[in-house]
Parts: C-alpha cells; structure tokens; sequence
C-alpha cells in the first residue's frame, strides 16, 4: 500500500512514512493510492465481533508490510484498553430509525480518541524501532489537543506541542490541556482562531528548515493515519444494524470535514451508506459550499459548538483530489486561490460529485439549544452542542433507512451550553472529578511563526 499527496508533487511514500509525515512535503494531504474493497462477505464477517477485531480487519489492508499482523493487534489492543466501555462505540437509539453512535467513552471523552489513542501507540511502535525522537505539533478548536496529549504525554521519544485558540475552547477541554504534568507535553494558547492555530501548524511543516531540524510530526486530521482510524466505527456501527444485507445513513457534526471524510473511505470500501450527511453550526462554509458550488471563507463567529468554528476545513482537500478526477495540479491550484483570495470555484463537474455523495446542513445556535432541550425530554438523553448540530441536521434527512448520528463528545465537557438548555449540569465521570482543581500549565503565545518555532526549540534543548 503507498500514499500519494494531494497535491500530485510530493514523494510516494509507504503507511509508516506517511504517519511520521503528516503534511506532505508539497503542502498537500497524504491518500492511498487505492482505496480496498471489502466484499459483502467480508462485511457480514463482522457482525459480532469486538471493536478490536473490527479494526484490525477494517485497518489491516491500508498498513501494508509496516507491521505484523501480531504487532497491530496488540497496538490496538493498547490503544482501546483504557476506554469506559466494553463495546467502545455502542449505539443508542434515540427515536424511530434514528440512532446515536456514542464517541466519547475515551480517556478525553471524545471522538478523537479513536484516533489519537492509535496513533499513539503507532508512533511509539515506530520510533522504537527506528531508534529515533520526533516533534509533534497540533492545532485545535478543543478536542483533538486533549486526545493528543492525552494519547502521547509520558511517551518516549516525543515531544509535543498543541497550538488552541485563547479563551474559544471550554474550560473542560482546556483542562484537560493545561493539567498533565508530563513534561514532554505543552499547551500554547494562541491569541487568535482555530484557524491561525491550524494555519500556523501547516507553516511549520512548510519551513523545511524548521521541520527538518526538530523532526516535525503532526497528529492532526491532515494525517492519514487519524482518519484510518475513524473509518473503523462506521463498520462497527453499520454492521451492528445489518450492513452490509441491509444499507445504513450517518450525520456526523463536523468543521474540519476528516470525520465525515472517514466515512466516505468506509463507502469506497463497499460499507452500504445511502447518506452521508455534513451537519454544520452556524460557520457553515462546508454546507455553503455544497449548496452554491463556491467555498468562501467568512471569517469564524465563535459559538456553543467551538470543535466545528472552523472555515478552512482542512481535509475537504482529499474529498476535492477524488471529485477532480485525482488531479493533483488542480488541488493545488484551489488551494492557492484559497490562500490568495479566501476561496475558490468549485467545477461543475466536481460539485456533480461531491453531490452524488454528500447531503447537508445547519443548525442554528437556537435550534442547537431546542435540540438539547428535545431530546432530553423525549428520551432523557443529555446531548452536547456538537452532537445536537448533528441531530438537528439528522431529523431532516430521517427515511425508511436507518440514520445514525454521530455523538461526538460528552456533554459534560460543555457543561454551560447544556445548563443553559435543560437547566441540569452534567457531571464529569468519576475518574474525572478532579479536573477542576488540578494545577494548569500553560504558554501563552502571539500568532506569529518565529516565535513559536523559537518556542519550541527552546523547549525540546532542555
């Protein structure tokens, strides 16, 4: 299995290259050269079985010869073994056809540690076989940073750095950055949005001085490796409702596109999806973009949602590769305009394709709250912000096919927004208790390139 960039001018590289990679080298997004297909029989296969099991199947094809198949069980095995919950992502049903699939039973409480808790203990298989000491740095609007240190803090042979917006996270997610005491880990609030955060993490990787002097990684969703294991709950999910005798739809909340993009992968793969829904807040580039053929950056409006304030939804660029026929230079075209102007022209011919695929919607602040709000009194289910945008989006695309929405973070790590919704405070889990009182430890930075990777320097000489 090789990966190829995005933007067509970048070195072919195997899996394990292209984890260690993150941002190609031409400043595109590493993808399989194919995609493998899962026969109806293979699918059925898994009904039953446990998640682990699951993901070694579903994964096992897009690792290639970089692992035995010994050494990947047993990294998954490690990566899920601190989760709350035998079943890791089970699915609850919240109205007729409708379905919740729960994300957030890892150790952060959120979907990315599906992610993050993998690639941790794959970037540790690595470097100890290679002997080797990496840098990693990440942007976040609030979940992925957590799940990051979290999944990486106490490790050998990594230091990492996680770039969020200044006062635009909850106090949760924030704490969950600032209170380890690993020192191999620091949390640099940015004064600025997510999207400085993430633009200045993609002019690290494109200061090749920089990156090569520090060994630069990335763990965000730019890496292949985060969306591969993404891909694996919606076999899970799919096959637990009768997939693959019997199609399934999701809507997946999302602002940076790398969940909903996992989706799209588990559909090549031959997984029945009939929908794939993309249930945005009210920074609504990727629902705009659908409905008028143009992506334009509007500048982000902070909300009660903050993990989807986003406007540059980073791997929209791989769902752009496929519907522009794989052609690397047009990608790269696109994104200079966005770079230049703010946004760009979609084709008619790639909107024709993205369309055939993906289905969309908003959701309001208002209509956030009255979701939380509905379903706690229809069903008692308590849903954070992030998962209500999806919710909302879900019940106007509900059929006679099952529809299963993804719940994307536990509502206790957005305690106001549901308090200010049903007048109730959801609690922390108990092995969380003390996250309020915990010392915090934190950098404060301005949104400027030299200083930050004059940061980072100085902290991983010493």
């Amino acid at each position: 299995m090789k990966y190829i960039s995005t933007r067509g001018a970048a070195p072919v590289l195997t899996f394990d290259q292209a984890m260690m990679t993150g941002l190609a080298r031409d400043g595109g997004l590493y993808v399989p050269e194919t995609i493998p297909a899962m026969t109806q029989t293979d699918i059925a296969a898994l009904a039953g079985l446990g998640y682990e099991e699951t993901a070694f199947r579903v994964m096992r094809p897009f690792i290639g010869d970089c692992f035995t198949d010994q050494e990947f069980q047993d990294i998954i095995a490690r990566a899920y073994a601190g989760f709350g919950h035998a079943a890791r992502a089970p699915l609850v049903q919240l109205g007729p056809n409708h379905f919740l699939l729960e994300l957030f039973h890892g150790p952060t409480l959120a979907f990315k540690d599906f992610a993050m808790q993998l690639i941790g203990q794959l970037f540790q298989a690595a470097l100890q076989r290679q002997g080797e000491r990496v840098t990693i740095v990440g942007a976040t609007s609030g979940d992925t940073g957590s799940a990051a240190i979290e999944a990486f803090r106490g490790l050998e042979g990594v230091d990492v750095f996680i770039l969020f917006p200044d006062g635009r996270v909850s106090e949760v997610q924030r704490r969950q950055m600032t209170t380890p005491v690993e020192t191999n880990v620091h949390a640099l609030a940015l004064a600025g949005d997510f999207d400085d955060c993430q633009a200045r993490v993609k002019d690290m990787f494109n200061d090749f001085d920089f990156r090569d002097s520090v060994r630069l990684a990335g763990v965000n969703s730019i890496n292949w490796a985060r969306v591969l294991a993404q891909v694996v709950y919606y076999f899970s999910a799919a096959t637990s409702l009768g997939a693959p005798h019997r199609p399934v739809s999701f809507t997946v909340p999302t602002g940076n596109f790398g969940d909903i993009f996992a989706g799209y992968v588990a559909r090549r793969m031959g997984l029945p999806i009939e929908r794939l829904v993309i249930a945005t807040n009210q920074n609504d580039i990727l629902h705009r973009a659908l409905k008028t053929g143009r992506y334009q950056t509007e500048g982000v409006r902070p909300s009660i949602s903050p993990s989807m304030d986003i406007q540059v939804s980073s791997n929209f660029e791989r769902a752009l590769f496929d519907a522009y026929g794989r052609d690397g230079a047009a990608v790269a075209q696109l994104m200079q305009e966005l770079r230049q102007t703010g946004g760009f022209r979609i084709s008619q011919g790639a909107i024709d394709v993205l369309r055939e695929t993906f289905l969309s919607g908003r959701a309001s602040e208002d209509e956030t709250r009255a979701t939380i709000a509905g379903a706690f009194a229809a069903t008692g289910e308590i849903l954070c912000p992030h998962t209500a945008v999806g919710v909302n989006v879900a019940e106007r695309h509900l059929g006679p096919v099952p529809m299963i929405t993804l719940a994307t973070a536990h509502p206790a790590k957005f305690p106001d927004a549901v308090e200010a919704a049903i007048g109730l405070r959801p609690a922390l889990p108990p092995r969380m208790a003390d996250l309020f009182v915990r010392p915090e430890r934190v950098t404060r930075v301005a949104n400027d390139l030299a200083g930050i990777e004059s940061l980072v320097r100085e902290r991983i000489a010493n």
